[in-house]
């Protein structure tokens, strides 16, 4: 039986599931870089940036707990179609986690990518 037969599902798309999880935080963080959006300009920013698309029931809460943990700001803001939107920004101390979670990714990758070397030689 292959292995995206078996109920569950395709083993390989779950360990992706699970590593675009655990990158949510930094890229959330990464997208807020440049300055403040509103919760779906968020989503846009992680789906064309990353390709990560994210349901709004998980970006939301994680949103939140940033925010809990200062992180990141929320602000109200009129729109121009008559109802409000949230914008979020980072706080210093949330550019500051950002900086420090790149430097820990770009190191991860680097060790990875060494590790990775033999079998991109299988691939050719």
């Amino acid at each position: 039986m292959a292995a995206d037969a078996r109920p569950g599902g395709d083993p390989i798309q779950k360990w992706e599931v699970q590593l675009r999880k655990g990158s949510l935080e930094l890229a959330i963080l990464a997208s807020l870089w440049v300055g403040k959006l509103y919760g779906l300009e968020i989503l846009r920013r992680l789906e064309d940036g990353s390709g990560l698309t994210v349901p709004e029931g998980t970006v939301y809460p994680l949103l939140s707990r940033l925010r809990d943990e200062g992180l990141v700001e929320g602000e109200w803001v009129e729109g121009e179609a008559g109802h409000p939107r949230k914008y979020y920004r980072l706080t210093p101390k949330g550019r500051q986690k950002a900086l420090r979670m790149r430097q820990s990714w770009s190191s991860f990758a680097a060790s990875l990518e060494r590790l990775l070397a033999p079998l991109r030689r299988e691939e050719r």
